[in-house]
């Protein structure tokens, strides 16, 4: 991947008495990223312009560069940052400039077909809700645009960091969201495969939902005491042994309740559909960047006759969504900063977007300041 640093002056498409520019992280081309300068964008009627002051890099973050979504160009990169708000639209009623909020990473419309048929993440299109990074410039950059700032911005409370709170935006949402679309039987049986952040709050999801039996699967050692720690009571190395029959012996040839995809392997969803018992529910919350298909092992899926539910969910947006998240963090009930493995200033963004790409130094979360 080439890194390049380009300082350009582009001029703002808005009406403007001064030309205000800052620095943003895009993405040149396949395979190539560089800071460069933009105007600060000015918010609508019913928008919001964000100062940012932290922001995750994601593993999908990689994914958009190398092609997975297509070609962007110049496109600022990010969808998982909090910031202070700057400026309000006049027709922002809940938000003031001087606010500390979280912007969650899916930004839906709200008030298109999709959402109210309760659907708001693919708003207007197929992931649709997902507009930072993809269908707009993201959030590593100094500011950065919110639409219906009221509905798609959430207050952080006095007692929560933005270092913690910055997790709610993507992390917690989506691998809570697993946990949630995994039916999960209070005491039942769930095994999480991939314990990378979406996988570790997969877990920390399963036991706030009342899971008996919690299996993680990942072969990294620093992720499985990760999980340890946030509930998974027994961890299975793939490096070492069959997940399948690991998972079958674990359960007494049963399989589990439940089972949530974490990756976005090919190999790891047909295993998810093999663990599951009859009846139960695979989650995928994995993006699948690779590849034209996805394998559903016939025998394993009661020849489309065992009552296995697949489903799966882009990580749901909203303010109530993010308050929600909040207050787990608030309450205590989960920590999500023990993931954070390590922290750079914005300005070495390029280099934390290379660590986190390539997943050097045992990088698991890279925090950004600005």
């Amino acid at each position: 991947m080439s890194v390049e640093t380009i300082e350009r002056p582009i001029t703002p498409t808005v009406a403007s008495s001064h030309v205000s520019t800052m620095k943003a992280f895009v993405m040149k081309g396949l395979d190539r990223v560089g800071f460069v300068e933009k105007p600060i964008p000015v918010p609508g009627p019913f928008d919001a312009i964000v100062k940012t002051t932290r922001a995750l890099i994601c593993t999908s973050d990689g994914h958009t560069v190398h092609g997975a979504i297509g070609p962007r160009d110049d496109l600022t990169l990010g969808h998982e940052a909090v910031g202070i708000v700057h400026e309000v639209g006049s027709m922002v009623t809940r938000f003031s400039p001087g606010d500390r909020v979280l912007v969650g990473a899916i930004t839906p419309d709200w008030l298109d077909e999709a959402s109210q048929r309760g659907h708001s993440s693919q708003s207007n299109q197929p992931l649709g809700g997902w507009k930072f990074a993809n269908i707009k410039d993201g959030v590593f950059a100094e500011y950065f645009h919110v639409n219906l700032a009221d509905a798609n911005m959430a207050h952080i409370p006095d007692e929560v960091a933005d270092d913690a709170a910055v997790y709610c935006a993507d992390m917690l949402s989506t691998g809570f969201l697993g946990a949630e679309l995994a039916n999960i039987p209070i005491g039942g049986t769930v095994a999480v495969f991939a314990l990378g952040p979406v996988g570790l709050m997969a877990t920390a999801g399963a036991r706030l939902r009342g899971a008996g039996l919690i299996i993680g699967v990942d072969s990294v050692p620093q992720r499985q005491t990760l999980a340890r720690s946030y509930g998974a009571d027994i961890i299975v190395d793939f490096s070492k042994e069959d997940p399948v029959e690991a998972i079958q012996n674990l359960t007494g040839g049963q399989g589990v309740d439940s089972a949530i995809e974490a990756l976005g392997s090919d190999l790891t969803f047909q295993n998810a559909v093999k663990v599951t018992k009859a009846g139960g529910t695979i989650a995928n919350v994995g993006y699948h960047g690779h590849g034209d298909f996805l394998h559903i092992p016939r025998l394993d899926w009661g020849v489309g006759m065992s009552e296995k539910s697949i489903v799966n969910g882009l990580c749901p947006g909203g303010r109530v969504r993010m308050e929600r998240l909040l207050r787990i963090i608030q309450s205590g009930r989960v920590d999500p900063t023990r993931m954070t493995t390590h922290t750079f200033p914005f300005t070495h963004l390029d280099a934390a977007f290379e660590m986190m790409d390539q997943k050097l130094d045992g990088i698991v979360k890279p925090l950004i300041v600005f």
